[in-house]
C-alpha cells in the first residue's frame, strides 16, 4: 500500500514553507531595524526617525512593555485605554482633550513611565483617551529632557528620574 502524499500537496506545502521562510526573514529584518533606531551612550539617547516619519521610544507603562511615539505637540503623555486597563491604571478625574480629530473624552490617571534608556516618570498624570491609536509622549516627559532634532535623528539628554510625576 503506497502512503505517499499526493503531489500538489506535495508542492502546495513546499510553496508554504518557502513563503514562511520569506515571512519569517522579513519579520526578522523588521525587528532588528525596529532595535537599531535607538542607541543608548552613557546619558546621551539617540532616536531615529522610523519608517513611518516619526520617533519611537520603547518603555513601559507601570511595567507593560510599550512603544511610544514622541509628540512635542502633546502637552501630557497619553495612553490608549486598553493599555491603561492591561497597566492597572485607576481613573482620577475625567477630562476632555483636544486633539487632531477633535474633542476626545477620557480620564486622567497616574503612571510609573520608564523608558529604554533609563528615563523615569513615577506616577506621572496621564491622560486616557478611548480611540487612541498609540501611546504619545507628551511634553510633561520632553520638556523635562534636552534633546535637539539634527539630521532625521532626535538627540535627547536624559535626566534619570523625572520629578513632573509626583503629586
Amino acid at each position: 500500500m503506497n502512503k505517499e502524499l499526493p503531489q500538489g500537496l506535495k508542492l502546495l506545502t513546499i510553496w508554504l514553507l518557502i513563503l514562511l521562510v520569506v515571512f519569517m526573514g522579513f519579520k526578522a529584518r523588521e525587528h532588528q531595524r525596529a532595535q537599531t533606531l535607538i542607541t543608548v551612550d552613557g546619558g546621551a539617547i539617540t532616536l531615529k526617525r522610523g519608517p513611518d516619519g516619526h520617533f519611537h521610544w520603547p518603555g513601559q507603562v507601570n511595567g507593560v512593555a510599550v512603544e511610544f511615539l514622541v509628540d512635542t505637540g502633546a502637552t501630557s503623555t497619553a495612553l490608549p485605554q486598553a493599555l491603561a486597563e492591561q497597566a492597572g491604571l485607576v481613573a482620577e478625574a475625567d477630562v476632555s482633550s483636544h486633539t487632531a480629530a477633535g474633542l476626545a473624552r477620557g480620564y486622567r490617571a497616574r503612571a510609573d513611565i520608564a523608558l529604554k534608556g533609563g528615563v523615569q516618570a513615577e506616577r506621572l498624570a496621564v491622560t486616557v483617551l478611548p480611540a487612541l491609536g498609540a501611546p504619545l509622549l507628551g511634553m510633561d516627559i520632553l520638556s523635562k529632557l534636552d534633546f535637539k532634532q539634527q539630521d532625521g535623528a532626535l538627540h535627547i539628554q536624559r535626566s534619570p528620574h523625572l520629578r513632573a510625576g509626583r503629586p
